[in-house]
């Protein structure tokens, strides 16, 4: 019997973290749609140096973001993330000890 619990157990949670993993990715994506394979991201600073907005496209190497300076940059974790560590928040992601692109570890050292 618990054999059976922990089997179902397993299952629920291999399913729970999957269907996050789908929204985490896009929603970090943040895609405004214009068309097949274009779009948009807004990113917004989190030192409060505003918001900024990039055209996103597709390429063979894949998707890439377009900085205001007119420049095409590749996005690594998200696109948004990607604009936001090289524009508004350029000189912050320098001093970071995780890098320019934290995800989630940026929370870990608010606690």
């Amino acid at each position: 019997m618990k054999l059976i619990s922990a089997g179902w157990f397993a299952l629920g949670f291999a399913a729970t973290l999957a269907g996050a993993a789908a929204i985490d990715t896009v929603s970090a994506q943040g895609y405004g749609r214009r068309g097949a394979g274009q779009g948009y991201v807004v990113a917004e600073s989190r030192f409060g140096n505003g918001t900024v907005r990039g055209a996103v496209r597709q390429t063979s190497l894949g998707p890439q973001v377009q900085t205001p300076g007119g420049g095409w940059i590749y996005c690594k974790r998200s696109c948004s993330e990607t604009l936001r560590a090289e524009t508004v928040d350029f000189w912050e992601a320098q001093k970071s000890p995780g890098g320019k692109e934290q995800g989630l570890f940026i929370y870990l050292g608010r606690w």
